[in-house]
């Protein structure tokens, strides 16, 4: 087998190890030609990877599947409230994931955090019926920017990590894995593009709206990260240049305007004037609008329209086929409103008209997506690692 063959065999099993599909799919996701996905498909089912039927040429119609195999993908989000794992036998549908999740992040710090993530990580992997050491991959996912060509953090490196911090060395070694990280909301977008009911989308932006603001762009199955890692952080755009000083240094940026600290000091000045307490969390920002507090439901309405102004200038810029808003934020349609408002009245109308091909919808992924993403990052990883070419 010539060393090319053997490179896109491994790339065509990696892509249904992702996520089972046609040879049609598996070529449209890998940039392979179908005749070349075909003739991978005949090779691994000789080597007893996949079904022998999926090799058939009268086949191509249908679902490329992995033979039950013990190998299992994680993916991890490290959030800074939350972190959440994922970990799936890669024999398994893409959404018969078992889960763990935390509410408590690594806004404590990266080593304190440490000790209760590989504890979930152990517990995601049980819950699969497999154990540790049948981990192939690992993914993880940051609010911070990742540098493509070193995966360090790419300054200025803020809290909670500090120099030094390697959560992908950390983890990769304690599993013996190679681990891959990047950018949540990058990750976000991948895993919605891969597994949203729009994946033949070209072009994808995901925005995650929770703690902070971020935004991942999928361009033709690809990631846009830029040259440092930088593209996409729409949360650090300046929309008030008099305004509040940000933790990356500048003044007015989104962030500061509807992060979740931002939001939570809107509702507790409003309450100040009033006899009810302040809320802590965003998460009792979002309760409270559910419950129809008027306060908090003005606060996450105010915050969409905001963040769709935002958006508008990133859709004349893009044209994206798809926006997905995702993140804690998300979870209130009243985001979703606001955001609708300000994209039709500030954005070019051929980039956002109604019945167009363009549609603004929230993540059909949930909080999972930037976990999610991360395990199609982890698997991505494989294509320059070396798992057995048998």
């Amino acid at each position: 087998m010539t060393p090319t063959r053997g490179v896109n065999r491994k790339k065509v099993l990696l892509a249904v190890a992702i996520k089972a599909g046609t040879q049609v799919d598996i070529a449209r996701r890998t940039m392979l030609s179908q005749a070349t996905v075909s003739t991978a498909v005949r090779e691994l089912a000789t080597a007893g990877l996949v079904p022998e039927a999926k090799a058939e040429g009268k086949s191509r119609g249908g679902k490329v599947t992995l033979v039950p195999v013990d190998d299992v993908g994680v993916g991890v989000h490290l959030g800074f409230n939350h972190i959440t794992v994922v970990a799936r036998r890669l024999d398994k549908e893409f959404d018969q994931v078992s889960a763990t999740v935390s509410g408590e992040g690594v806004s404590r710090g990266w080593h304190r955090a440490l000790p209760e993530v590989k504890e979930m990580i152990e517990e995601a992997i049980e819950a699969t019926g497999r154990r540790r050491t049948d981990v192939l991959s690992l993914g993880i996912a940051v609010p911070r920017m990742i540098n493509p060509r070193t995966a360090e953090f790419t300054p200025p490196i803020l809290p909670p990590w500090r120099p030094g911090d390697d959560p992908a060395g950390d983890l990769g070694a304690w599993l013996g894995v190679r681990a891959v990280i990047d950018n949540d909301a990058n990750l976000g977008a991948l895993a919605e593009q891969t597994y949203g009911t729009r994946e033949n989308a070209e072009t994808v932006v995901y925005v995650k709206a929770s703690t902070g603001v971020g935004a991942g762009i999928i361009v033709h199955n690809s990631v846009l990260r830029g040259h440092g890692g930088m593209a996409g952080e729409i949360g650090h755009l300046t929309v008030d240049p008099e305004g509040t000083v940000c933790q990356c240094g500048g003044r007015g940026c989104l962030e500061t305007v509807i992060g979740a600290d931002a939001l939570i000091a809107q509702v507790r000045a409003a309450r100040a004037r009033g006899s009810a307490a302040g809320p802590e969390t965003l998460e009792q920002v979002l309760r409270a609008a559910h419950e129809q507090d008027a306060v908090c439901m003005r606060v996450i309405h105010d915050a969409g329209r905001r963040l769709g102004h935002a958006l508008a200038q990133l859709c004349n810029m893009l044209n994206p086929d798809l926006v997905v808003v995702g993140g804690q934020l998300a979870e209130s349609r009243l985001l979703l409103e606001g955001c609708n408002e300000s994209l039709h009245r500030f954005a070019l109308p051929g980039a956002v008209a109604e019945g167009s091909e363009f549609a603004l919808t929230l993540s059909e992924l949930g909080t999972r997506a930037e976990a999610q993403g991360a395990l199609v990052l982890g698997l991505r990883g494989q294509e320059s690692a070396g798992i057995p070419q048998t």
